[in-house]
């Protein structure tokens, strides 16, 4: 079959989070002008991965696609109003990522800092004095250095990117459909339609799994696996008596993090493994991990967090890779009509133009060509050959 698509070609995306939106998008900026329809069963968002998401941008990781995927979307949000609409307001915030470390994870964070400069990511070393001169709320007595992203790394609004995206897919003829995929339909090695909740049967040339924490039900469906399930994560709004004027989104060499947000902090820990199950259809959050182990390490890190109040909590899911912790991005092998936008395990908000324009790419010119997704093909799953991330919080 062809490797590209057709000018009149009919694409379905499932999933109208941030990558579906987005996905839509670059595939009319790339020129496509067959329809472009994006399923999204909820059009509140409500339990949506992209609303739900801390919202943030590093470019500080072990593998270097997702550097790369980080210094694309550094420059997209940068640009948002000239790229999506000029009213965008994402609200971005570069006040860097400082990212604590003990001497047991000196060599191999030394080794993707030297990776993360190479490909231009603004990120300096800090021995415990300079961290401290820095940031003297800080607790530095059992660190022995940090990393710091000067600029190219923060926060912003995920909800206003998400609504500017859709806005922009919209006005770009995309139809975004109240409906969720059932079930697909394929012959030979076509994927040939996708049947809907509302019993609504759509015929399509191509389709895309953007369905991020779903999307290793979705794919199922066509009876095929995928390591993919969702995992809640819980993020805490609290308020404390630390100036929060240039704070950065802290790391802790314990998993803890933390980032000003309002007139107050969020932050938050992976549950222990033993509690870190399928999530599906649940969005309570782990409230008895603030108190039982994020407070005293945040404490421990920031003393002034001793008088920490809480205020309120909620959950998300990330669509959580167990293979590798990285995202699965183009053609399925079987069935080489049915791509992959998914598995991020935590960054795909930040990923998600880099992700998109790429998947726009190899369905519009047969390659990649801002940034080699290869590296994140389903063939590294089928051939037991990981590309751990080791940098997911």
């Amino acid at each position: 079959m062809a490797t590209t698509i057709a000018d009149n070609d009919r694409i379905v995306i499932v999933g109208g989070g941030i990558i579906g939106c987005l996905c839509a998008y670059y595939l009319r900026e790339l020129g496509h002008r067959g329809a472009v329809t994006v399923l999204e069963p909820d059009p509140t968002y409500r339990f949506a991965s992209t609303a739900l998401s801390a919202a943030s941008i590093r470019a500080q990781f072990a593998t270097p696609v997702n550097v790369e995927l980080s210094l694309f979307g550094i420059g997209f949000l940068r640009s948002v109003r000239e790229l999506l609409h000029p009213e965008t307001d994402i609200g971005l915030v570069e006040n860097g990522y400082l990212i604590l470390a003990d001497e047991a994870a000196a060599a191999p964070r030394r080794q993707a800092l030297a990776m993360q400069r190479s490909l231009g990511a603004d990120i300096e070393e800090m021995d415990p004095a300079a961290v401290r001169a820095r940031f003297p709320w800080l607790n530095v007595d059992d660190i022995a250095f940090a990393t710091f992203g000067r600029t190219g790394e923060g926060w912003f609004d995920a909800w206003a990117l998400l609504q500017s995206a859709r806005r922009a897919a919209l006005e770009r003829n995309v139809t975004i459909k109240t409906d969720a995929a059932e079930a697909f339909e394929t012959r030979g090695d076509r994927v040939t339609s996708v049947v809907c909740a509302s019993h609504d049967r759509l015929e399509a040339d191509w389709f895309i799994n953007a369905a991020g924490a779903l999307s290793g039900q979705v794919s199922a469906m066509l009876g095929t696996s995928i390591p993919i399930a969702p995992r809640k994560r819980t993020v805490f709004h609290f308020k404390a008596p630390v100036d929060a004027a240039g704070m950065p989104m802290l790391f802790d060499r314990s998993g803890a993090w933390m980032r000003p947000e309002g007139d107050g902090f969020i932050g938050g820990i992976q549950p222990h493994i033993d509690d870190d199950f399928d999530a599906h259809d649940d969005f309570e959050p782990h409230h008895e991990l603030f108190h039982e182990t994020l407070w005293p390490l945040l404490a421990q890190r920031v003393p002034a967090l001793e008088e920490l109040r809480l205020l309120s909590a909620w959950a998300g899911h990330y669509e959580m890779n167990l293979f590798d912790h990285n995202g699965i991005v183009g053609p399925s092998t079987d069935l080489p009509n049915f791509f992959y936008a998914t598995g991020f395990s935590g960054h795909g908000v930040m990923h998600s133009p880099g992700v998109a324009r790429g998947v726009a790419e190899r369905l519009r010119f047969g390659a990649y060509r801002s940034i080699d997704l290869t590296p994140l093909s389903v063939g590294r799953i089928e051939r037991n050959e990981p590309l751990p991330e080791s940098a997911i919080y």
